[in-house]
């Protein structure tokens, strides 16, 4: 393995493929034999970045910069030395056309533009910048044209491919333009410490940060109205004269107050807070003023409090807060909309160019997709003939851009990395081996046809040189580890070990009974590692797992530990991987070589989310229940009808079945008014059930009481089991037919579907109680009804996502999800589709991304993956 570091990136090469580390992006050098003329190349862009860079600030809006900058000349003649030297070893020779200067005597014409430039004019220096930069452009497609794969200098190409989302004057590495995107906030005129510290609490440190705030709303302030006719309780703007400006007493408390008139009536502006001192002096008597506020009313008189304002004698022919449709950004304390929207026009005005969005025209103009400089333009700051609805439902066609922005860089680096994953040296399993075909012999049931069709694609992908990497989805009940063993087994048949990782000792005790019942009519051995194995235990475990005695290994975390050593693994499967963080499901991949990946989840993902959070991993879905598996039937009740809650309980217990209740809380809380698993669980047993076996389970017991009560009402020894949401995942007791949810409007739809998995396992008939409070019964009576309604997972799962949002959704401990700044997953999930389909193409065209024409997308892609698009999924 070496390093090769390049004015792009670090990264290391390993068999002809290198990888930006430290993050999980793949891109491919085009050949291991050009990696030193690759680098010297550049190594000219670079400096093409330094020399580009001022120039372009220079001309910038008018070349009103052009003055700032000193010594052009000096450092112009400085640079084009250096590239000079740089570009010797490359050899260009002489152009084929004869009206085609070479990239060498292009540099020999930038240093002549440069000598005696001191001495012009400042209209004679903003040309000579321009010719200069045209020069740039030419000596860099030269420079890109000797690209390994590059067309050659006879060829038409005679420029890169232009993009619609290229500034004018497009920088020629990524790199250039992020340095002034890097910039910190404070760099801004009118950003001082203060300012930076405020607008440091809303995570905006960066010229970057800053552009990609977008407004949270725009308020549609283009035409005024009469202060007659001002309703009261609307927002409205009116233009008046000050006739009077005053500080008033309210009691003890002060309050600036202004009168403006506009001839047919008065309107009174208050301000309770703010200097009165720096108000009066704004606010003369005779001037003109443009007020928006809420209008209310005081003592039969219209009035505002704290409205914005403008004095239009103050340049109000370009108003920045009136006439137009207005962008509303959040604000922080001490941090108000004027001063945040005067900071924004500043950053778009002179940054917006330094954004770089190199997606091929070809897709952008199959996508219809606006310039991406027009795009921020107009998402800050809206045209007046624009529909200010349409903005403030992120509906426009500059919202539109700016989102397939982000989603494609997203897609395209998660497209690239399936694409790397490809080369990656894996295991080409030989499927349908004599294990697997008396595996299926020994089942007492038929497999369902969802369940051979994923069986059937994981096949595929095992069978192929390439390591797989795949998602299985199936709702409670359906028959995922039947799936996974036949995956298990396939690797066994070849030779290899295969290791099964669930979150929690019970869910790893009830994987090992199943899968060595199955084994005991394969010729396998399987192990069960957890933390309650004894020293001696697990030092025999270690020998078995090392010189390949067990084949299929079951456990916990306890699999991950440094004393674990595999002789052979050849796949890992997940369960319930949503319950891990990535530290520990990178571990457990890199105690293979390159194993096969299946994870599986019981808890469906929406599919937006599945495309973000999941992207990477090829994704199969078990969609159709084992025949003779009965719905668990729900029904929401309130607070009111606890008592009848209580007599369906008896009635089950009385037939011989079991009950959970499960509760928000292990214990109680001053400061809320919900009912806890501990407290309830003694009143049960002394006051409800006195003739009843009840049982307490919950995350603060000691290991051996949880193991303890779950072995009790395993065995049939407790009626009822008082539990918090421990137990949620991983828990099959045959015997439950009834799962009661107290406070059911405190957990999400996704976990109250998790919860009603716990029932419904065996061949009785079986039901769910949602339980919730009467006070909450108008917002979460609603919102429950949709658990009446279906059992479908994934419908469910819709559903809490649109209620709960993803970051909820899927939990703060490890989310997975990428830092979207503009992008909603909700509401643009059509666009994510768009953004993932453009993404997929252009990888499977250009999987390494070598051709010239996306050089710039492959830097920028790089930026961003090693920037803001951190992402937290190993698999």
């Amino acid at each position: 393995m070496e390093m090769v570091t390049s004015g792009v990136s670090t990264l290391v090469k390993r068999k002809n493929v290198c990888y930006l580390t430290p993050h999980i992006i793949i891109i491919s050098l085009s050949n291991a034999g050009n990696t030193d003329r690759l680098v010297k190349m550049d190594r000219c862009l670079e400096l093409l970045n330094k020399i580009t860079c001022p120039l372009d600030f220079a001309v910038a809006d008018g070349g009103r910069h052009l003055h700032l900058i000193k010594d052009l000349e000096k450092t112009m003649l400085h640079l084009a030395d250096r590239l000079n030297m740089e570009m010797q070893p490359l050899a260009f020779p002489p152009a084929v056309k004869p009206d085609e200067p070479s990239g060498t005597e292009l540099l020999r014409d930038f240093s002549h533009i440069f000598t005696s430039f001191d001495q012009c004019t400042l209209e004679d220096k903003e040309k000579k910048v321009k010719q200069a930069l045209l020069l740039l452009r030419k000596i860099r497609d030269a420079i890109v044209k000797k690209l390994p794969g590059a067309p050659n200098a006879s060829s038409d190409h005679g420029e890169l491919p232009k993009s619609g989302s290229l500034p004018a004057a497009a920088p020629f590495t990524a790199a250039g333009w992020a340095e002034k995107l890097a910039l910190p906030v404070s760099s801004l005129k009118g950003v001082g410490p203060r300012t930076a510290q405020q607008l440091a609490r809303k995570g905006l440190t960066t010229i970057e940060d800053l552009i990609y705030f977008l407004p949270r709303c725009y308020e549609d302030r283009r035409f005024t109205v009469g202060i007659a006719q001002a309703r009261v309780g609307r927002r409205e703007t009116v233009v008046g004269m000050v006739a009077s400006a005053e500080v008033k007493r309210y009691g003890k408390r002060p309050v600036f107050e202004v009168t403006i008139e506009d001839g047919d009536d008065l309107l009174k502006a208050k301000w309770f807070r703010g200097n009165p001192s720096y108000l009066k002096g704004i606010f003369t008597r005779g001037n003109q003023v443009i007020l928006t506020g809420n209008v209310g009313q005081f003592q039969l008189q219209k009035e505002m409090l704290h409205p914005d304002f403008e004095m239009l004698d103050q340049g109000s022919d370009n108003l920045l807060h009136f006439k137009r449709i207005v962008p509303i950004y959040s604000e922080t304390e001490g941090l108000y909309q004027k001063n945040l929207r005067r900071i924004m026009q500043h950053v778009v005005d002179d940054y917006r160019g330094c954004v770089l969005s190199p997606i091929p025209e070809d897709i952008c103009r199959k996508q219809q997709l606006i310039d991406i400089h027009d795009a921020l333009q107009q998402v800050h700051f809206p045209g007046s003939d624009q529909n200010p609805e349409d903005y403030n439902a992120g509906k426009t066609a500059a919202h539109r851009r700016l989102i397939f922005d982000e989603f494609f860089f997203f897609q395209l680096g998660l497209a690239l990395q399936k694409t790397g994953q490809g080369q990656e040296e894996g295991i080409a399993f030989k499927t349908g081996g004599r294990g697997l075909r008396r595996f299926y012999e020994i089942l007492p049931f038929p497999l369902t046809t969802a369940q051979r069709r994923v069986i059937g694609e994981i096949e595929q992908d095992m069978a192929r040189p390439g390591a797989m990497n795949r998602l299985l989805q199936g709702d409670v009940g359906c028959g995922k580890t039947v799936v996974a063993m036949a995956a298990m087994v396939t690797a066994c048949d070849n030779g290899c070990q295969a290791v099964l990782m669930a979150p929690t000792e019970i869910l790893a005790e009830q994987h090992y009974a199943n899968i060595r019942e199955w084994a005991k009519a394969l010729p396998f051995e399987v192990a069960l590692l957890t933390g309650k194995n004894s020293a001696a235990e697990k030092r025999d475990i270690y020998r078995r797992i090392r010189e390949g005695e067990a084949a299929i290994i079951v456990g916990t975390h306890a699999l991950i530990q440094e004393e674990v050593v595999f002789h052979r693994l050849g796949l890992a499967v997940i369960d319930e991987q949503h319950r891990f963080g990535v530290v520990q499901r990178a571990a457990l991949r890199a105690k293979g070589g390159h194993p096969d990946i299946l994870v599986m989840t019981a808890t469906p993902i929406p599919r937006t989310l599945a495309m973000t959070v999941y992207g990477d991993l090829d994704v199969s879905v078990i969609d159709e229940m084992p025949p003779g598996h009965k719905p668990v039937h729900t029904r929401v009740f309130f607070e009111r009808q606890r008592r009848k809650v209580y007599e369906l309980i008896a009635r089950e217990i009385s037939k011989g079945c079991q009950v959970f209740i499960v509760y928000p809380l292990v214990e109680g809380s001053e400061y809320l008014d919900v009912k806890d698993a501990t407290t309830m669980a003694e009143h049960l047993q002394k006051d409800v059930f006195p003739q009843c076996r009840v049982g307490l389970l919950h995350g603060k017991m000691k290991k051996t009481e949880k193991e303890g009560a779950m072995a009790a009402f395993r065995a049939q020894k407790l009626d009822i089991l008082v539990a918090t949401t421990v137990i949620e995942v991983g828990i099959d007791i045959p015997a439950a037919s009834l799962m009661v949810v107290e406070h059911a409007e405190r957990f999400g739809l996704s976990q109250l579907h998790q919860l009603r998995g716990r029932v419904g396992r065996g061949a009785i008939p079986s039901s769910c109680i949602l339980l919730t409070q009467s006070k909450a019964a108008a917002e979460a009576g609603k919102r429950l009804r949709v658990m009446e309604k279906t059992t479908d997972g994934f419908l469910i799962a819709e559903e809490d996502l649109a209620l709960r949002g993803p970051g909820e959704f899927m939990g703060t401990r490890q989310s997975g999800l990428p830092d979207f700044r503009i992008a909603n997953l909700i509401r643009d999930g059509k666009i994510l589709q768009q953004a993932r389909n453009s993404a997929t193409e252009l990888a499977g065209g250009d999987p390494r991304l070598e051709s010239p024409a996306h050089r710039l997308l492959k830097e920028e892609l790089i930026r961003r993956w090693t920037g803001r698009l951190g992402f937290a999924q190993i698999s």
